[in-house]
């Protein structure tokens, strides 16, 4: 089941590909503001908010483990599918997720060892490298396909993301619900929990968005970093919970990965449903907008040049003109 939804979000992640420019994703890479911004949310507000809530609803320690866990977590190839449907800067979203799962390798057991050393000690936790290798893969090599389609055949890859996007939006739906389905045991758990796995995409979404817009950030760069900062990879979650505990706490704990991926998924749904319903009844999104405004400065600085090299030659012209009237001025007082 894990090789078919693996394969499936490849396929979504090319399709998603084909939105990049490889030229926009490169200078989010040489000035990485955006990814810095990220970087920050991702692996310092996240984990401590974990931490923070796990103290105020006293949970207990392997519940309080499998919170901090989700928040050291990096961030999910869900945040770029309804980044699309959200009109955020797709190259910054792409780009957040690779360098979180790259960074994510000595991050995670950075903040594992600083956080959970209250309940447990780091040698518990098992990180599966494997995993966020295959992540990686099944990110960086689909996408790279993407922007080669769009480059080449750009009508095609206009079709494919038509369809690609679609696609994934049910895909997170379908993960979501069958995930609920096999593991219906797992629901019976304490109700601080199910609060915690309530609350916690809010704070996550809401601290991502207010911070990047604090630094500065546009809109939809607000947007795309607040997704980066909510959307955890639960999948990774659930295979460190159940490589690192026993059946008997898996019990207890195993839920919450769920829990967080659902609401993170009712999050984004009213997301994309609220900004869907903004655009028909206001136009453009923001998004549009300011890429539009970027633009037209770029336009009004090239044509400043352009006048300013037209107004020096017309100078230049008149002052060859005024040098010439003056020569003839002097022969006709020498005649």
């Amino acid at each position: 089941m894990s090789v078919v939804l693996t394969v499936m979000l490849s396929l979504v992640m090319f399709a998603m590909g084909c939105t990049v420019d490889a030229s926009k994703l490169w200078g989010h890479i040489k000035r990485p503001w955006g990814i810095v911004i990220g970087f920050l949310c991702q692996f310092g507000i996240m984990p401590f908010t974990a931490f923070a809530l796990s103290l105020a609803f006293g949970v207990l320690p392997v519940q309080a483990i499998a919170i901090i866990i989700m928040g050291c977590c990096p961030g999910g190839t869900g945040s770029n599918i309804i980044c699309y449907w959200l009109d955020g800067d797709m190259d910054l979203s792409i780009s957040m997720t690779a360098c979180s799962s790259i960074l994510a390798l000595g991050m995670m057991p950075l903040c594992l060892l600083i956080y959970t050393s209250v309940w447990t000690s780091s040698n518990t936790i098992q990180i599966p490298y494997d995993s966020i290798g295959i992540t990686l893969v099944s990110l960086l090599v689909p996408i790279a396909l993407g922007i080669y389609v769009k480059r080449r055949w750009p009508e095609v890859a206009k079709k494919i993301l038509k369809v690609g996007s679609i696609a994934g939006f049910l895909l997170i739906i379908v993960i979501a619900v069958i995930g609920g389905i096999l593991y219906q045991s797992s629901w019976t758990i304490s109700p601080s929990l199910w609060i915690i796995g309530t609350i916690y995409p809010f704070i996550g979404f809401g601290l991502g968005f207010f911070m990047a817009r604090f630094a500065g950030q546009p809109w939809y760069r607000c947007r795309t970093i607040a997704l980066e900062t909510g959307f955890q990879n639960s999948q990774l979650c659930s295979t460190i919970v159940q490589l690192s505990f026993s059946p008997a706490e898996l019990e207890v704990m195993f839920a919450f990965p769920l829990i967080y991926s659902i609401f993170q998924l009712v999050v984004a749904v009213l997301s994309v449903g609220g900004y869907q319903v903004y655009k028909k009844k206001c136009g453009r999104g923001s998004g549009d907008e300011d890429s539009e405004a970027s633009l037209e400065a770029d336009d009004s600085e090239e044509k400043k040049k352009h006048c300013a090299v037209d107004n020096n030659a017309f100078e230049l012209n008149e002052n060859v003109s005024i040098e010439e009237k003056g020569k003839s001025a002097n022969k006709n007082t020498k005649l």
